[in-house]
């Protein structure tokens, strides 16, 4: 018999790319992995996943009333349901996490995806904050195994408590033939910025501008995906009369954005340093844009700039006025021999930052769990 391996996360886990990975991974290392979340009103139909999945179906779908009722959902769920090892995935799974593991007396793994209260969502909510921040004080020091997205993350973690915390991050699988051609761009350049989450102070905004200074014959920007402010850009978009050089595509399966991503010829990731989980973020994006042959366009945050600078895959915006951001846009595009040094970069970066090699922290993490199980029931 298998051993029973239950993730859990808030995400409807049709796009989740990261959860996933992990979960196809530890099914190929041997577990029976049932990964749980949630289902939401604009949620797409679930694809076939080599393990189980579930969604549950709270009432409200935002707010505070959302992760009370989500949580006690999963609760119930993770109660009734047999496992050997749970991993939470994000602070707003862990709480019941943590107290179905005590419970059961079975191994609890945590994999926080962002530094949770460190989002913009929280800045200006501190009593809302300040019930989060009580359930990381509450349970991270009792976690015996947890890792994160990258090592600045991981680095506020060990300094908040003293716990060492090892960095999985969310690269993408390697697929041989899912890149762009080797070439510069003859016709229409066009431009992508993708994201399940665009939220404020990401950058969008100031990018849908920037295409007014750009001409609609030359440059097409794509925006993919969703988020707090999705349906604000596509007024902004509209307000400006931007309709004939911006496409708005809502967020498709991860398979389909890998397809979407190789007709493209330029990555943006444009977050802003307004709060410690965007000064430290290394988005699931910036793997994407460069698995699939294309430069980048950023800003020079220290995790997205040791990438950057690591591969020699791209370049920086100095400012986010939309002129400067147009100005930068040409500039890529005005450089064809570095545009094509950056595409090749690309390519060889893939190899090296791919899921196959990645994946195998993961395994290595949980093989004890798995181990340790199979001897206390033989």
């Amino acid at each position: 018999m298998k051993k029973r391996l239950i993730l859990s996360v808030t995400s409807d886990l049709v796009t989740d790319q990261r959860v996933h990975k992990v979960a196809q991974t530890l099914y190929e290392d041997g577990f029976d992995v049932l990964l749980i979340g949630r289902k939401m009103k604009q949620s797409l139909p679930m694809d076939q996943r080599a393990y189980k999945t579930r969604r549950l179906t709270p009432l409200f779908q935002k707010t505070a009333l959302f992760y009370a009722n989500f949580n006690i959902l999963l609760f119930f769920s993770l109660l009734f349901k047999k496992a050997d090892v749970l991993l939470s995935n994000d602070l707003d799974t862990l709480l019941p996490n943590y107290l179905v593991a005590t419970l059961k007396r079975i191994p609890l793994v945590y994999d926080s995806h962002e530094y949770f209260t460190g989002v913009p969502e929280l800045q200006h909510r501190p009593v809302i904050r300040a019930v989060w921040e009580g359930i990381e004080h509450f349970i991270f020091p009792k976690l015996k195994q947890v890792y994160t997205v990258n090592k600045s993350i991981a680095g506020l973690y060990k300094k908040k408590y003293n716990k060492p915390v090892q960095v999985v991050r969310n690269v993408p699988y390697l697929y041989p033939g899912k890149t762009a051609p080797l070439t510069y761009p003859a016709g229409k350049k066009i431009i992508l910025y993708q994201g399940s989450g665009i939220n404020v102070n990401r950058g969008a905004e100031e990018l849908i501008l920037s295409m007014k200074y750009l001409s609609a014959a030359e440059y097409c920007l794509w925006v993919i995906g969703g988020g707090d402010v999705f349906e604000q850009l596509k007024r902004l978009a509209a307000e400006n009369k931007l309709d004939d050089r911006i496409r708005f595509i809502n967020k498709v399966p991860f398979s389909q954005l890998r397809e979407l991503t190789v007709q493209t010829h330029l990555g943006i990731s444009f977050d802003k340093p307004t709060n410690l989980n965007y000064l430290y973020s290394l988005p699931n994006k910036l793997f994407d844009y460069l698995h699939a042959g294309i430069p980048i366009l950023c800003t020079p945050l220290p995790e997205i700039k040791a990438v950057v600078d690591a591969y020699k895959i791209g370049c920086y915006i100095d400012s986010h006025e939309p002129g400067h951001i147009a100005e930068r846009i040409r500039f890529v595009f005005n450089n064809p021999e570095e545009y094509l040094l950056w595409k090749k970069n690309a390519a060889i970066a893939s190899r090296e930052l791919c899921w196959q090699q990645e994946g195998k922290i993961v395994s290595a993490i949980f093989k004890p769990y798995l181990a340790n199980i199979q001897a206390n029931k033989a």
